[in-house]
């Protein structure tokens, strides 16, 4: 089943994806309700989608992004700090960060640059919503927790989140300014047709800039599956109805960042205002957004360099 959120006569609405037309829930039903409860109730007329904005599908309560595939780090590791190779750290378990759920935008959506940024990037990703909370989740009681998946594009501002990232923290403002969640959720058991024999969801996915293909991968080349990267947020902590968690970049030109590390420049450019992103994922849609200005950062001065005395 593909669930969608969308705009239709000003109102906001969400309902089931059926071939190229929505079938609306009845007003005030939200996806988190269906995602939560696990029951959909009775649908109205269906309403074609070129008549509709699509939103993002939920607004999540958190968003973790996790970095799971090996050929993106080691790209952006080389183009972002200079370092060759993989951390042996990254073997160990899977990293992530907590990303701003307040930046969500819908399937086709313009993105505005950061204010500041002069190297905007994306990032092609999938990432699962949970269905149902739980904490210290084995991986086998992780997949019973995860409700569906939905494209994801971290979008990225490449030469903030490389200074930030020099005081060991972040990144920040280098990720802070959008995600796209979209074109609508599918469910967990829609995709299983797709499961490898490693537990792996493989499905093609790629990128294209202005429509030029720039990225082309699998998604069963992840370091590991969804259900392990559930369970390890689930570690000592709580995952609840709506929480969305992100693959991670794919690799071979997942994003720009990747590139420009291999190659040793800024082939192909940073993106700019006019160019269109967009990112298909087998199985579960397309996204599409085009970048615009975005507005002029207001000054903030360094930091004050303080006396340390001590009372």
């Amino acid at each position: 089943m593909r669930l969608a959120t969308f705009e239709h006569r000003g109102l906001r609405r969400s309902g089931v994806v059926d071939g190229d037309a929505v079938l609306p829930f009845p007003e005030g039903t939200g996806l988190l309700d269906i995602v939560r409860t696990g029951s959909v109730p009775e649908t109205a007329a269906a309403v074609p989608l070129s008549g509709v904005r699509l939103l993002p599908p939920i607004d999540p309560p958190s968003v973790r992004d996790f970095v799971t595939f090996e050929e993106h780090v080691e790209g952006v590791r080389r183009s972002v700090s200079g370092a060759a190779g993989v951390p042996d750290a990254w073997y160990d378990a899977p990293t992530f960060y907590f990303a701003n759920p307040h930046a969500m935008v819908g399937a086709h959506d313009d993105v505005p640059v950061p204010p500041g940024c002069h190297a905007l990037d994306f990032e092609l990703e999938v990432a699962a919503v949970i269905g149902r909370e739980g904490r210290d989740l084995s991986p086998a009681q992780a997949r019973d927790h995860i409700f569906g998946y939905t494209v994801f594009n971290d979008w990225s501002a490449r030469d903030l989140q490389s200074r930030e990232m020099q005081v060991g923290l972040g990144p920040c403002k280098g990720k802070d300014t959008a995600t796209t969640l979209g074109p609508w959720l599918v469910t967990a058991d829609e995709l299983e047709p797709y499961r490898d024999a490693d537990g792996f969801l493989r499905l093609a996915l790629t990128a294209e800039v202005n429509g030029v293909e720039v990225g082309r991968d699998l998604l069963s080349n992840m370091g590991w599956p969804f259900e392990d990267l559930v369970a390890y947020a689930s570690r000592g902590a709580w995952v609840r109805p709506g929480d969305v968690l992100g693959s991670g970049t794919c690799g071979n030109g997942g994003c720009l960042a990747e590139l420009w590390g291999l190659r040793g420049r800024q082939d192909p450019p940073p993106l700019k205002p006019g160019d269109t992103v967009t990112l298909t994922v087998e199985g579960i849609g397309t996204v599409s957004n085009t970048v615009v200005p975005g507005a002029v950062p207001l000054p903030i001065p360094s930091a004050r360099k303080r006396p340390r005395n001590r009372p």
